[in-house]
């Protein structure tokens, strides 16, 4: 099983490269699904085929779905929702804003990661190629399983004790709708997806991401940008698809100097990326929508390379030990040194880099551990935990 994350910023033509990649791969004999989860949902009109929440034959071995979000709440949410409203009715608040404070921020990523991660597990399909939502939506995206599992594994268990141990106490001498543990247990349900989901994202093996990005200066910018925060959470990038370059066809002196400007960030994006393969896909002279134009683009994009199997991606973290120094190496290109931070407190070491926070639970072997040194040197973050302390013998 593959899952193939296809994002880039808003307008560069990441529907359009997955949909392609997900013909090709089709072409080649995978089962393949292209799911959606942006909320703009333009993959159907990418293929030419009329696609829903529940994913319908394009043609043989390609299917495709866009996730209506408000279903997958509906789903996972209804019991919380209702006990949520419930306060509200209480409270008094009641129509629109009780509505608009029942979908919290992130809520849409989320369960529109749940469905990839069942249609992952299902054994229906080989090849999950995911049009994703533009980078801010997509590194939200991805980095909710991490920041969730913080949530439920150290609030809510504390949480739920101290409801189950109040209630009878608050019944009596509340009318506030207090929550049952069924409300509870429709969260630890959440949960488990989302630690499921964690699984399936955290295996570079099984998970990559795929940049589309035009040589553009604010494009690349933000492509190094994304490059970063998805090495902060874990992702393996496996390509970067460098969409609607001008043709060599194009000798029209008028373009000669975006021609020129273009060779610039070409040049930008072969150096800063040069760790991962980059693939070139002309500007067209057409409209690339439908299914035969899709495989014109992905015979150009790919050639006789596999779309899936051709690529791979590398975990950005290490973990060495030497002279019972034990280092902890992660990738974060394009960073420097004052846009990272390191901190520890209590088992858990915490990694900053500009807006994104990363929380790492540290196992036994590190715990009792110190930080002696974290250092960034061209593009890797170090951090050294020193020998661990002896043990004291306990006195006969």
């Amino acid at each position: 099983m593959r899952v193939i994350l296809v994002t880039g910023k808003g307008g560069v033509g990441k529907t359009t490269v997955a949909a392609a990649t997900a013909v090709a791969a089709a072409d080649r004999g995978h089962r393949v699904l292209v799911s959606s989860t942006d909320p703009a949902h333009s993959l159907a009109d990418a293929v030419g085929v009329p696609l829903g929440d529940v994913e319908s034959e394009i043609f043989p071995l390609l299917s495709g779905q866009q996730i209506d979000t408000q279903s997958q709440l509906d789903r996972h949410w209804g019991s919380i929702r209702d006990q949520i409203m419930q306060v509200f009715d209480w409270g008094g608040v009641t129509g629109i804003e009780a509505e608009e404070f029942l979908v919290f921020p992130g809520m849409d990523e989320l369960f529109a990661l749940l469905e990839v991660d069942r249609q992952a597990r299902s054994g229906d399909y080989d090849v999950i190629v995911v049009d994703c939502a533009p980078t801010a939506e997509t590194l939200r995206l991805l980095s909710l399983p991490e920041v969730l599992s913080w949530y439920f594994e150290r609030v809510m268990p504390a949480e739920r004790r101290l409801m189950k141990a109040a209630r009878p106490l608050l019944t009596r001498l509340t009318d506030l709708p207090i929550a049952e543990d069924n409300v509870y247990q429709a969260a630890q349900s959440v949960f488990e997806g989302v630690e499921k989901v964690k699984a399936l994202l955290a295996d570079p093996q099984t998970t990559s991401a795929r940049l589309v990005v035009n040589p553009e200066k604010m494009v690349i910018d933000e492509a190094r940008r994304t490059f970063t925060y998805l090495a902060l959470f874990g992702y393996g990038v496996d390509s970067v698809v460098i969409n609607r370059v001008l043709p060599d066809a194009v000798s029209d002196p008028y373009f000669d100097r975006w021609r020129s400007i273009q060779k610039g960030h070409l040049d930008t994006i072969d150096s800063g990326f040069a760790d991962v393969p980059r693939l070139r896909l002309r500007l067209f002279d057409d409209e690339m929508v439908g299914v035969e134009k899709l495989r014109l683009m992905a015979d150009e994009l790919y050639g006789s390379k596999d779309p899936i199997t051709g690529f791979t991606a590398k975990s950005p973290f290490k973990v060495t030990e030497k002279a019972g120094e034990i280092v902890m190496e992660m990738k974060v290109p394009f960073v420097e040194r004052g846009d990272v931070d390191v901190f520890r407190h209590g088992s858990e070491l915490f990694l900053q880099v500009g807006p994104y926070r990363r929380s790492f639970v540290l196992p036994d072997t590190l715990r009792r551990r110190q930080v002696t040194r974290a250092k960034l040197e061209k593009g890797v973050l170090r951090v050294s935990f020193g020998a661990a302390p002896a043990r004291k013998r306990a006195k006969k």
